[in-house]
């Protein structure tokens, strides 16, 4: 009777959940005005768009070369700055080298700030504040990697053990000298690992930052969709899928090493 009684309750919870997703998904399409019925109405211009999609314009490719390298490029760069800053506010922010409570209140505060703006919107910002260019997209890189490394490295020193802390504490170490040689032995293949991880969001995410004019292969692909090259655009969009697979797979190679 119990068994039947958990089974009855289970169901009812699962069809409750799911009326309320039917529900939320209903009055989002009405409040957007969605209806299924666009999509059969703009099936002259799906096809349109397939057809030139389809036929890749392969003599466009030598041409991508130069900004696929700057995406590259400004992912190095951005990754590296932002890890160099996101490794020492990590540190500052963990109670395992700071016992000031409200100091890494602050520090922790400022991370999760950093860490909840979306990267595009940092490029807008960036932009309006310095112009369109690759110097955009590599200060766009380098501040979200900081938020995203910073806290990897701050939950990763909040879990390492704390006997070679203690044991260079009870010899009159310094805290620069516990962070050097008690903690940071510890991290480095995490340290590691995560900036390589950051380098594969990073290069993802920079072929789309070139839609806000922070330079690379996003903006031309953004122009190419401007004009409708669709025989372009597949080409473009081949080359950015080639490039990220390569290097996730280089990047998985390296981190299992590391690990």
């Amino acid at each position: 009777m119990k068994l039947k009684d958990t089974i009855h309750r289970n169901l009812y919870k699962h069809l409750f959940i799911l009326a309320l997703v039917l529900i939320c998904v209903y009055s989002s399409a009405r409040v957007t005005g969605a209806q299924m019925a666009d999509v059969f109405n703009n099936l002259d211009q799906m096809g349109l768009f397939l057809q030139r999609f389809l036929r890749p314009d392969w003599s466009y490719l030598p041409k991508l070369v130069e900004p696929m390298l700057k995406t590259i490029k400004m992912s190095v760069v951005g990754t590296t700055i932002g890890v160099i800053f996101a490794v020492p506010f990590a540190f500052l922010a963990t109670t395992v080298v700071t016992r000031n409570f409200f100091f890494t209140t602050i520090i922790r505060f400022l991370m999760s700030i950093v860490r909840t703006i979306p990267n595009l919107l940092l490029a807008a910002l960036f932009v309006a504040m310095f112009g369109i260019g690759e110097f955009t997209g590599v200060l766009t890189i380098a501040v979200f990697t900081f938020g995203m490394v910073s806290q990897l490295v701050y939950e990763a020193i909040e879990t390492i053990d704390h006997g070679p802390i203690e044991a260079a504490e009870s010899v009159g170490a310094t805290k620069t000298q516990v962070a050097f040689w008690s903690i940071a032995p510890q991290i480095t293949h995490q340290i590691a690992s995560y900036s390589l991880y950051a380098f594969e969001v990073n290069i993802r995410a920079s072929t789309i930052l070139g839609y806000v004019g922070a330079g690379g292969i996003g903006v031309i692909l953004n122009s190419s969709l401007s004009l409708m090259r669709y025989d372009r655009v597949s080409i473009i969009i081949l080359s950015i899928l080639v490039v990220v697979i390569t290097i996730d797979w280089i990047s998985e190679i390296i981190r299992k090493r590391l690990v």
